[in-house]
């Protein structure tokens, strides 16, 4: 009865074996392919073969025939593309290092098994700084839902005791919260929500969240919170390292040289004016956190915010603390 049931599966067995073992350097003769049919309990003849083949054509499978045999020319992702999706993920910090050498398996089967060595040999986790909390692909899928759902949630939120060791905040108790989006901002994935007993939105790393329950209460609306025209994309934007501050409209003297730091920061769309042949000032509405002081002073006096005057007044108090 298996037999039977893999006869009539012989097209989609000659599909699989085309898309994991041919590429454009590595092409399939009509014998490998019924050999390999063999192999699986299919019996075949070359002309049946090439009939699947033109059906498998005729489906959308890029399929082509060289002196050589059958090879797939082209796939869903490009190897380019699965490199870059494979460098995304290890570099990755929130994903473990066990989750992403899940993934970067995953990835190498959208290739041919030729392919997916070149992949593998690109590929170093070890050594990199990973999370430690396996549950990010749960935690990401159920607050994902609850945003698309609009529900509040619960979690216990932790941070790393001197002993390295989990310490729950709250004293133990769950934050209960209405989600709104989630975000990436210096490698780490945060959920960005507003908790009652703040007027703002806040933001918890989704990596030290854990016993995240999706509740059956609406979410407040984010409006409600922080008027009409708020917009998600837009304060993240404003943000520094997920840490928030009063917003403020500030201006920054640039030297020429910094250009590719502001519009890497802010966009290509941001306001920018000449002031001489050196510099160049950039107007821009950011949150005034230690974060955003800390990215002024990374350039060592390149940038200088020269308005407004509490801007300038809260850097040099920062600096001073430095300095202390």
């Amino acid at each position: 009865m298996a037999k039977q049931r893999n006869q009539k599966m012989k097209a989609v067995y000659i599909m699989d074996y085309l898309l994991r073992n041919t590429d454009e350097e590595h092409h399939a003769p009509a014998k490998d392919i019924i050999a390999y049919l063999k192999s699986c309990g299919i019996t075949a003849e070359r002309k049946s073969v090439y009939s699947d083949i033109e059906g498998l054509q005729l489906f959308g499978v890029d399929i082509l025939s060289g002196p050589k045999g059958y090879y797939v020319v082209s796939r869903d992702f490009e190897l380019p593309e699965l490199k870059m999706l494979v460098d995304c993920v290890s570099a990755s910090k929130f994903i473990t290092e066990k989750k992403s050498e899940k993934l970067i398996k995953k990835i190498e089967s959208l290739a041919s098994r030729h392919e997916a060595g070149k992949l593998q040999r690109q590929v170093y986790i070890a050594d990199r700084i990973k999370a430690a909390n396996e549950d990010i692909y749960r935690s990401v899928d159920t607050l994902s839902e609850a945003i698309n759902e609009k529900k509040k949630v619960s979690f216990r939120y932790f941070e790393y005791g001197t002993d390295k060791k989990r310490k729950f905040r709250n004293n133990g108790n769950e934050y209960v919260v209405s989600p709104y989006s989630l975000t990436v901002s210096d490698e780490n994935y945060y959920l960005i929500s507003h908790y009652p007993k703040h007027t703002d939105l806040t933001h918890f790393r989704v990596d030290r969240m854990s016993d995240i329950k999706i509740l059956d209460e609406m979410c407040t609306d984010v409006c409600s919170v922080m008027g009409e025209r708020f917009s998600v994309g837009e304060y993240s934007r404003k943000l520094f390292s997920m840490y928030s501050g009063e917003n403020k409209r500030v201006e920054i003297l640039c030297e020429n040289s910094m250009m590719n730091s502001v519009i890497d920061r802010f966009g290509k769309d941001v306001f920018t004016e000449v002031v001489d042949e050196e510099h160049f000032k950039v107007h821009v509405s950011v949150d005034l956190s230690p974060t955003f002081f800390a990215w002024i002073f990374t350039f060592g006096g390149k940038m200088k915010i020269t308005a407004p005057e509490e801007a300038k007044a809260q850097f040099q108090n920062v600096l001073k603390k430095f300095m202390e």
